[in-house]
């Protein structure tokens, strides 16, 4: 089944921001864009590229008053040490959740049940708290914050204006389409 277009489900959970550990809830995105950004596991490889370019949109998504959470399997205090440690990891200031019971991951469907880590997994949530945006990679292949970036601004684009559609490789400012009988077959 897929997630798009589902409500998040409730959870609740601590997470390591701005040097402070704070709770987290479902209620928290509601009102507000928000992406959870699933990754398997903290003091790995292709996580810290990931987390570290995500981080050098974040300003713009807040610009757009989007919110931004980094999610794993590990601890709000593993996360804490890795950020103390790790020169990228230092420099986020989006909070990182902590999902050592696995419900967030589950809920969101990204757990790999047998290593108890998340797959690499972008949810992209609108202010009612539905997945607008879904993103699955395999764990090997890192993610590009620039174009998550443009799929934000499309998902509020349309969510703005329901009777048109983003074409592929549809950038901000460009045209969009009005979906009408008379578009069928010509484009």
């Amino acid at each position: 089944m897929s997630l798009l277009n589902t409500e998040v489900k409730p959870f609740k959970a601590t997470a390591y921001h701005n040097g402070e550990f704070v709770d987290v809830t479902e209620e928290n995105l509601k009102g507000q864009w928000n992406i959870f950004f699933f990754y398997p596991a903290d003091f790995t490889f292709v996580c810290p590229t990931e987390l570290g370019d995500l981080q050098d949109k974040y300003a713009e998504l807040k610009k757009m008053g989007v919110e931004v959470y980094s999610v794993s399997t590990d601890t709000h205090f593993t996360h804490k040490a890795w950020h103390d440690s790790s020169e990228t990891i230092g420099k986020l200031t989006y909070p990182m959740l902590a999902d050592p019971t696995l419900r967030i991951s589950r809920n969101f469907e990204v757990l790999i049940e047998e290593a108890g880590l998340a797959d690499r997994g972008t949810f992209v949530v609108d202010p009612d708290g539905k997945i607008q945006i879904v993103e699955l990679n395999a764990g090997n292949i890192g993610r590009n914050a620039e174009e998550l970036l443009r799929k934000v601004k499309a998902a509020q684009y349309v969510r703005a204006n329901p009777n048109e559609v983003c074409p592929a490789k549809w950038e901000e400012g460009e045209a969009t389409l009005s979906p009408s009988l008379d578009l069928v077959g010509k484009i």
